[in-house]
């Protein structure tokens, strides 16, 4: 299936909101990539002191595992498929569904891109 939407490569994130099981929150920024169906993006912010992910990219859908540092100095790891949209004023959405692997509890949440200023 082809993407009628752009790359991720280069492109910020931002959570618009923190899930009742999450730990990232609109403090949390992530710095995507994307190359060849391949995706990955560092991010820290908030609760979190440092996260990467890791998957691919089908279509606008992406299929990633994930593991991050919180402020507690807990690890925590997790996998989760988002579905890439557009909003009306033109930035990019993920909508995603994640479960963490590595402690109970999964949720949903959504991430915008953040234009720069």
């Amino acid at each position: 299936m082809l993407s009628v939407l752009p790359s991720l490569d280069g492109l910020e994130f931002a959570p618009v909101g923190r899930a009742e099981l999450g730990e990232v929150d609109p403090g949390t920024r992530f710095a995507y990539h994307e190359e060849d169906g391949l995706v990955w993006a560092d991010y820290r912010g908030g609760e979190v002191v440092h996260g990467h992910l890791v998957g691919t990219r089908t279509g606008d859908t992406l299929d990633f595992r994930y593991v991050q540092l919180n402020r507690a100095g807990e690890t925590g790891s997790g996998h989760c498929t988002s579905v890439l949209t557009r909003l009306p004023d033109g930035r990019l959405r993920l909508e995603e569904s994640w479960r963490w692997e590595s402690r109970p509890g999964a949720g949903s949440s959504a991430v915008e891109e953040v234009l720069p200023a």
